[in-house]
Parts: structure tokens; C-alpha cells; sequence
């Protein structure tokens, strides 16, 4: 029988008594920081980071295992462990389907996203639609939308998620902790670029799952193993049930009980928190923004040394993707059978005491797991899983942000920039000063003079730089700000909110993606107007429901039914289908591209071997006279070297520090542009060998069937 007790009658629930500051522990996390930064300093010299390409895609010479594992890692943040378990604490197994679905999706990625990419010889998302259908427009509308996505869905929620963890092993303060953690962050990606990210996120994929694995037997061994955990969730409820508020009261059972079809991944398609419909379809067209067309994640991919190691390495991400059911999960659902008066509470002012919020405290499984079954050290190691997963998802973002801002945004401005630059403002996008004495600083050496051509501004590049910095602090102040949002929306559930997002937003560019790789009778107006329209309507469910707020079984929303209340899931169904038919529609009223501009840019055409005149072709060549912006001449910079004084120690630790040659003697002369030429056709070479292709399409089918397998058994 149950007891129900007054929220007042237990005035230490929330309290902490156990805390990570045993020197085990501390040893623990200061020996992984220091093989983070090792690793990263490792794959400083081993890397070729003095080139765009090789800053920003490693210089596509990642094997399928780094691949593989970075695209793992760099998907699974500290949002997954936090989220995913307390998803799986108040509802069950379903979430563990936004896992699995990827399975499918990552292949696709794989085999039919990647090899268009590689054809088409490009960097960033942003700059194939460029390719793909010219003009600016949309590849400017997407660079901003992917850094406005990056800062409610990513950043943000991974910030949250870490000073969550933080906040309930350590007891420290969040912001502070927030900061420290982003200022490490920053040091490792600013010096190493992608191919330091992608070895620290091989280390620390091992770390993760090796704690992971570490508790998830320590969590089945105190609930009574896997049966043990079915047997007793359905009666995890907990006993303060009953609010000193008076306009709350007595709280109705529905708000406190497990739901009957926790242990269902497909549930009711009208009924269910998660419609088996919405789950197979919605989720699988957010998943393809995500996996296929987001710059974190085909990034990744796009470093492999060739398309077979990008399909192997797509296919070890997907069998790693099998564990988070197991790892985070389950696990979440032991801690609420454990703790059900603090990961399962429902009174408000219970659950404000317990995790400082009033909607519910799903949120705190996981870490309290740690917390409370860890042994000294295994502590400190779960500390560093925590931290190692939010370095890597944070780290990643500020990577492909930089490259984002830098290939997209800052191109635009600086049409005539050169490579020494644009490695130069990625960094400074990320938060690092610009380097003295650099030839496309000027103003800032003593060895080097600056003719300028147009508007005079020694300090006008510095200025430049420093408004990248401040992009930086911009993105990271707004995501500081929108942490209380995070908080509370979706009932508390971190996970939902940021599929919820992303359903509201996505859907479009998924439709424009899939329409431009698949159907050249596509254009520019059509993806454009696609896109516009799709973003109007998504707002339109967005602004709504963050202005009523999502509410809690407590306390409900008051947003009007006909705009919160449809599954979002099935919103993003509707979406999709609204904005691809839109870009159909206008596509088909307006002029073609001609075939001539499509060759290696469409599915059809990636084996076409037809010269290809790009459409942004007047934007790489560049202007043989200085370009002109609001009426007056761009600035342009010729330098001119004085002296060959050697430079200081200083600056030579400095230019290696950032991976950039000290001088022009050590550049080399510019290579010939035949060489140029082979080498640029290397990068875009899709072809593979037939033994090899057929292990990994062998490897693609039987991995398939495992996760066919699994949803039928949990379905």
C-alpha cells in the first residue's frame, strides 16, 4: 500500500552528502586531462594543420576507426547521458528509438550523402547549396540558421547538462564550472584543429564507455539484474505526493506512476508520449538534418581518407549507437526505481529543493547514480566521462562553427582572403588572438609594411578579428542566458526538448538537402522559398509554445491546443512535407539549371566525368580589380617583408602553437597548379576497391539486422 506524505514532512531530501573530493578521484581527473591534452598535442605534430583543408577536415586523412568513433563521440554529449536517462526515468524505454533510428539514418549518410559531397569538393554544408544552386541567399540563410541551432540545441544544452552533472557530484558552483569547462575546451580546438578533435574524441569515446559500461553493472547489480529492473520499475513511484500549495493539493496518480507501456518502443499513435508513427517517420527526417546534412557530423565524415573508410567508419558509429539503451537508458530507469523520491518527484516545491526546478528532476538519474554507487576513484572516472563528453560535443561545435563562420560568413566579407588568413580568423572565431607579426595582419610586426589598396585601416583586420572573438562570446552568452529555458521545457525532460527544437526547425533544411541531392529539376528559387516558407511555419509553432511554456502534468500549459498540441514529431511530418512541396511548386514555375552546373553535385551525376561550371564560380575566381562594397573600393592588403630577420623564440612558439609557418621562408613556393589540380582530384575520388566495398556493404546489411532484431524484440 502506498504512503503518501506531505512535501514539508521531509525536509533533507535533495541533501548531499557524498562528494567527489577524496584524492582518488581528484587523481583520477587530473591523469585524463592530462592524456586529453597529450593526445592533443600528439596529433599537433603528426597533423598538417597550416591548410584549410587540413584545419578543417584533418587533410581527409582520418582511417574509418577515428571516423567511426569521432562521429560516436561527437554525437553522444553530456546531453545524452543526462537526457537520455532522465527521458528513460519518467517514461521508459522509448527514447532509446531516437538512438537506434540512427542506425539507418548514419548509413544513409554513408552511402548516399557523403559521395555527392565529396564530388562536389566542398567543406561546408552551407557551401555545397551554394555549389548546388548558386547565388548567396541560402547558403548565408543556413550558416546563420546552423549557428542559431548550434546555441539552442547543442550549446546550451550541453552546458546545462555538464553543470548538472557538476552541480550534484561536486557541489560547485554551475557558471563557474561552465566557464572553466569551455576555457579547456577552447585551448585543445583552437590548437589542434579537426584532427586533434577527432584523436581526443577517440580517447575519450573509450573513456565514456568504459565508465558507462563500469556503472551500468553497478546499477544492475543493486536493482537485482535485468529482470530485477523489469520487475520493479512499474512500482516506482514516490511517496510525497501531496503539495502545501493549495492550488496544487493532492496530486493525481497519473502525474507520479510510470506509464503502463514503459517497456514499449512503439506505443499508441494517438495516446503515446512517443506515436510509433511520429517515432519511424518524424524522427527519421529530423535524424536526416542531423546525421546528413549538419556541419558537426558530416564534417567528421568528410575527413576520411576515402569514401570506404567514410562507409566503415559510418557503420562502427552505428554499432556503437546499439549501447546508449544499455549504457543510459536502463540505467536511468534503475535510478528511479532507486531514488524515486528525488528522480521521480512531483511536488513542486519537492522538486525545486532537489534539482532547483519545479517541473521535475528526471534530469539528475544518471549523475545521482554516480553520486551514490560509485566507489572512490570509479567516482572520479565517471567525473571524467562527464567531462569528457561535454569537451567533445562543445569542442566539435566551436570546430565546425569556426569553419561555418569562417568559409561562409567571413568569405563573404573578405572575398579575396587567402588561406593564412582564413586559418588565421578560425582561429579567432574560436577565441584566439591574432598572431603578430602575421602577414594578413597588418600593423601588428615590426618586420613588415602594408600597402593598402582602397580605404586605409592598418587596425581594420584586427578590428575584423576581434568582432569574431565577440561572435564567439555572443554565441556563448546567449546559450548562458537560454540555460532556464532549457530547464523547464518538455516537463523538465532535456531530452525532449531538444528533438522539440530541432523538429520545429530542421524539417525544411532536410527537405531542401534531400530535394537538391536527388532532383536536379531543383533550383535556387525553389530552395529558397522552400526554406523561407518552412522557417515561417516552424516559428509559428515555436513562439507559441516557448511564450506559454510546455507546462508539467502539475501544472499544465496554457498554450491553445491547435498550436502546442500536436506531437512534434508529427509537426515535423507535416513540416517536411509543406516545405519540400514548396520547393517543388516554385521549381518547377521557374527556369531549370542547366545540366552543365550539376555534373558530381546530384546523385545521378556523382560518376559524371563532364567539366562542371560551378556556380560559384565568380566567386572563387575572384575580381581582377579590388572589389567594391556600399560604393567604395574593399580594402585589399599587399605586404611587403623588409628585412629576413629571423623571428623571435615568442613568436616561433606561437606560429606553432597554431600550426602556421614563421616566415615566407618556410612556406615554399606555391605548388604548380597541375599539382594543385591532382591533388584537388584526389580529395574528390569516390571510387573504391571492389573487395573492400563489398566487406563494408556486407558489414552495412548485417548491422541492419542486429537493429532490426532489437526493435522487434523491444517494440
Amino acid at each position: 500500500m502506498e504512503e503518501h506524505t506531505e512535501a514539508g514532512l521531509a525536509p533533507g531530501l535533495g541533501s548531499q552528502s557524498v562528494l567527489i573530493d577524496n584524492p582518488a578521484d581528484i587523481l583520477v581527473i587530473a591523469a585524463y586531462f592530462l592524456l586529453v591534452i597529450g593526445v592533443g598535442l600528439w596529433s599537433m605534430r603528426r597533423t598538417n594543420r597550416g591548410t584549410v583543408g587540413g584545419y578543417f577536415l584533418a587533410g581527409r586523412s582520418m582511417v574509418w576507426w577515428p571516423v567511426g568513433a569521432s562521429l560516436f563521440a561527437s554525437n553522444i554529449g553530456s546531453g545524452h547521458f543526462v537526457g537520455l536517462a532522465g527521458t528513460g526515468a519518467a517514461s521508459g524505454l522509448a527514447v532509446a528509438g531516437f538512438e537506434w533510428n540512427a542506425l539507418f539514418v548514419v548509413l544513409l549518410l554513408g552511402w548516399l550523402f557523403a559521395p555527392v559531397y565529396l564530388t562536389a569538393g566542398v567543406i561546408t554544408m552551407p557551401q555545397y547549396l551554394r555549389k548546388r544552386f548558386g547565388g548567396h541567399r541560402i547558403r548565408l540563410y543556413l550558416s546563420v540558421l546552423s549557428l542559431f541551432l548550434y546555441i539552442f540545441t547543442k550549446i546550451s544544452v550541453d552546458m546545462f547538462s555538464g553543470a548538472v552533472f557538476i552541480q550534484q557530484a561536486l557541489g560547485w558552483n554551475i557558471y563557474a564550472s561552465v566557464i572553466a569547462l569551455l576555457g579547456i575546451t577552447m585551448i585543445y580546438t583552437v590548437t589542434g584543429g579537426l584532427a586533434a578533435l577527432m584523436y581526443t574524441d577517440t580517447v575519450q569515446t573509450f573513456v565514456i564507455l568504459g565508465g558507462a559500461f563500469i556503472l551500468m553493472g553497478y546499477a544492475f547489480h543493486e536493482v537485482g539484474g535485468y529482470s530485477g529492473l523489469f520487475d520493479k520499475y512499474l512500482g516506482a513511484v514516490t511517496s510525497l505526493t501531496v503539495s502545501e500549495d493549495p492550488a496544487v493539493g493532492n496530486i493525481s496518480s497519473i502525474c507520479y506512476r510510470p506509464r503502463s507501456d514503459s517497456y514499449h518502443l512503439l506505443r499508441d499513435p494517438v495516446t503515446g508520449d512517443l506515436p510509433w508513427p511520429a517515432l519511424l517517420l518524424g524522427l527519421t527526417i529530423v535524424s536526416g538534418w542531423y546525421w546528413c546534412s549538419d556541419q558537426v557530423i558530416v564534417q567528421r565524415c568528410l575527413a576520411g581518407k576515402n569514401l570506404t573508410h567514410i562507409k566503415a567508419g559510418c557503420i562502427l558509429c552505428g554499432y556503437l549507437k546499439l549501447l546508449p539503451m544499455f549504457l543510459m537508458v536502463m540505467p536511468g530507469m534503475i535510478s528511479r526505481i532507486l531514488y524515486p523520491d528525488e528522480v521521480a518527484c512531483v511536488v513542486p516545491e519537492v522538486c525545486k529543493r532537489v534539482c532547483g526546478t519545479e517541473v521535475g528532476c528526471s534530469n539528475i538519474a544518471y549523475p545521482r547514480l554516480v553520486v551514490k554507487l560509485m566507489p572512490n576513484g570509479l567516482r572520479g572516472l565517471m567525473l571524467a566521462v562527464m567531462l569528457a563528453a561535454l569537451m567533445s560535443s562543445l569542442a566539435s561545435i566551436f570546430n565546425s562553427s569556426s569553419t561555418l563562420f569562417t568559409m561562409d560568413i567571413y568569405t563573404r566579407l573578405r572575398p579575396r582572403a587567402g588561406d593564412r588568413e582564413l586559418l588565421l580568423v578560425g582561429r579567432c572565431g574560436l577565441g584566439f588572438p591574432p598572431i603578430s607579426g602575421s602577414p594578413n595582419y597588418p600593423g601588428t610586426g615590426a618586420g613588415s609594411t602594408c600597402r593598402f589598396r582602397g580605404r586605409r585601416g592598418p587596425g581594420l583586420t584586427l578590428l575584423m578579428a576581434t568582432d569574431h572573438r565577440l561572435w564567439v562570446v555572443f554565441i556563448v552568452a546567449v546559450s548562458v542566458a537560454w540555460l532556464p529555458v532549457v530547464q523547464v521545457a518538455q516537463g523538465g525532460q532535456l531530452f525532449d526538448y531538444i528533438q522539440a527544437v530541432s523538429s520545429y526547425l530542421a524539417p525544411p533544411v532536410s527537405a531542401v538537402f534531400v530535394l537538391a541531392l536527388f532532383v536536379p529539376r531543383v533550383n535556387e528559387k525553389g530552395a529558397f522559398w522552400g526554406l523561407i516558407g518552412g522557417l515561417l511555419m516552424g516559428l509559428a509553432r515555436l513562439i507559441p509554445e516557448f511564450s506559454f511554456g510546455s507546462g508539467s502534468c502539475v501544472r499544465p500549459s496554457t498554450c491553445p491546443a491547435l498550436l502546442c498540441r500536436v506531437h512534434y514529431l508529427y509537426f515535423a511530418i507535416v513540416l517536411f512535407a509543406c516545405s519540400g512541396l514548396l520547393t517543388l511548386v516554385v521549381s518547377l514555375c521557374t527556369a531549370p539549371i542547366p545540366l552543365k552546373h550539376l555534373h558530381r553535385l546530384v546523385y545521378s551525376l556523382r560518376h559524371s566525368k563532364e567539366e562542371r561550371e560551378d556556380l560559384d564560380a565568380d566567386k572563387q575566381e575572384g575580381p581582377t580589380s579590388a572589389p567594391v562594397q556600399n560604393g567604395l573600393p574593399e580594402l585589399a592588403v599587399d605586404m611587403e617583408e623588409l628585412g629576413s630577420q629571423a623571428p623571435g623564440l615568442l613568436r616561433q612558439c606561437l606560429l606553432w602553437f597554431c600550426g602556421m609557418s614563421s616566415g615566407r621562408a618556410g612556406r615554399g613556393p606555391p605548388p604548380p597548379q597541375e599539382a594543385a589540380a591532382t591533388t584537388a582530384g584526389q580529395l574528390e575520388d569516390i571510387s573504391e576497391h571492389p573487395s573492400w566495398a563489398r566487406v563494408v556493404n556486407l558489414n552495412a546489411l548485417l548491422m541492419m539486422a542486429v537493429a532490426i532484431f532489437l526493435w522487434g524484440f523491444y517494440a
